[in-house]
């Protein structure tokens, strides 16, 4: 059973840092590549930052210089460092892994979130 468990959400000041981390279970963690989603109240879910197995790492643009994505294959983790936080941060934030099989089949998990919001 793959599971996929968020923690460090919470409540911040603008201005604030947060750092968020995901543990993987039942899923061989090193092969796969893990990001991070966030959803907004009235907005679609969105990519914030991945890091694929081999490390190569990918930002949105309006976290660029302040977040920063990395994982820890041997504690099967991966971390969100949050800086500078502004309140438009204020959303769940959810842990995501994904990989395709040779047959470019999708393997692909979620966690169920954690709220940070960030006060102004």
């Amino acid at each position: 059973q793959v599971q996929l468990v968020e923690s460090g959400g919470g409540l911040v000041q603008a201005g604030g840092s947060l750092r968020l981390s995901c543990a993987a279970s039942g899923i061989i963690f090193s092969i796969y590549d893990m990001g991070w989603y966030r959803r907004a109240p009235g907005k679609q879910r969105e990519l914030v930052a991945n890091i694929g197995s081999g490390g190569t790492t990918n930002y949105a643009d309006s976290v660029k210089g302040r977040f920063t994505i990395s994982r820890d294959n041997a504690k099967r983790t991966v971390y969100l460092q949050m800086n500078s936080l502004k309140p438009e941060d204020t959303a769940v934030y959810y842990c995501n892994a994904r990989k395709y099989d040779r047959n470019r089949r999708l393997y692909e998990y979620w966690g169920q979130g954690t709220q940070v919001t960030v006060s102004s």
